[in-house]
């Protein structure tokens, strides 16, 4: 099994790569969303319509991708600690990208939470809070892709 997870490390990377796109499409998208929400009317049609494109972004985009993610990324860690040694999981820019990983999800968590206010008609922050935190998930990104890339603080 761990054979196979080396042996077909480059596919796990892409499909991983592919994944986090999706994800990171609808963290980017979903606040917009509810920039817009924020203006509906509640009870009006463009309400009905946002609930239904929240939901359906929510559970048709963000959570699939975002466990097809988790699925590919524990795959890569597996391979890696095979490949190059477990030691890899304690370098600064292995601990910076986990630290990411674990802020995408928990702003996936308060997106999710947020569309269910939006659902039960509670919109418990402003247009200007959604406008501000918009692009919260692509700034981890950059972190997080440098510091792969350039594999910070490598030893």
């Amino acid at each position: 099994m761990i054979l196979w997870f080396v042996a077909h490390y480059d596919l796990m990377r892409g499909l991983h790569i592919l994944a986090v796109i999706a994800w990171m499409a609808g963290l980017l998208y979903l606040p917009r969303l509810y920039v817009y929400h924020c203006g509906a009317i509640a009870g009006g049609e463009l309400d009905a319509i946002l609930k239904i494109m929240e939901r359906r972004l929510l559970r048709g985009i963000i959570n699939p991708s975002m466990i097809i993610t988790l699925i590919f990324g524990l795959c890569l860690i597996v391979a890696d600690g095979n490949i190059r040694g477990w030691a890899f999981l304690l370098q600064p820019w292995m601990i910076t990208k986990l630290v990411g990983v674990a802020f995408l999800f928990a702003w996936h968590g308060y997106l999710a939470r947020a569309r269910k206010h939006f659902e039960d008609g509670i919109n418990i922050r402003p247009e200007k809070f959604w406008r501000a935190t918009n692009e919260l998930p692509f700034l981890a990104a950059i972190i997080m892709v440098i510091a792969v890339t350039t594999e910070f603080g490598r030893h």
